[in-house]
């Protein structure tokens, strides 16, 4: 008798490719990383990242429909009313999505002096200690097993899984 095959989960379903639906646009993420690192005005990210002001204004509105930013008023004295854009909780948590694209591009993709950008461990909140160490991505599960390699990780259905019909 043939073995029963798995039923297998509707790959439309599916949220890696609802994440790049919101972020999965070169210039989304660049602008995640610059508010990251401080960039909340037009003029700041357009600067840092050199990026057409058309091209600018439309992935901020698509980041501010997607929840990831925040438009917040702001009036310099003799000037028009502005927006800052400030990253919500949606979007600080897109610091460690950020941080795996670093870890990678630096493993296989940086120049031959290394990578260009060292992310450290800088003052912990109300001590104030500054440990300075480079910070890397873990993979850790529930049970605190930590540093899994590649063929120990496996997709399982979730409570929200679609089952293509067999």
């Amino acid at each position: 008798m043939a073995e029963q095959e798995k039923p297998r989960i509707d790959p439309v379903n599916c949220s890696v490719a609802r994440s790049l639906a919101v972020v999965g646009e070169r210039w989304s993420l660049l602008i995640v990383r610059e508010a990251l690192d401080g960039a909340s005005r037009f003029g700041d990210f357009r600067t840092r990242l050199g990026i057409a002001s058309n091209l600018l204004s439309t992935r901020l509105d698509s980041l501010v429909a997607a929840g990831v930013l925040r438009r917040v008023p702001y009036q310099e004295p003799g000037d028009r009313q502005r927006f800052e854009y400030q990253l919500t909780e949606k979007g600080l948590d897109l610091r460690p999505t950020l941080m795996a694209l670093l870890e990678w591009g630096d493993k296989y993709l940086a120049d031959e002096q290394g990578p260009p950008i060292i992310v450290r461990h800088g003052p912990d909140g109300d001590s104030g200690d500054l440990c300075d160490e480079p910070v890397t991505m873990v993979l850790e599960c529930a049970a605190g097993h930590t540093h899994l390699p590649p063929d120990a990780v496996y997709r399982a259905p979730g409570p929200g899984a679609r089952f293509l019909p067999t």
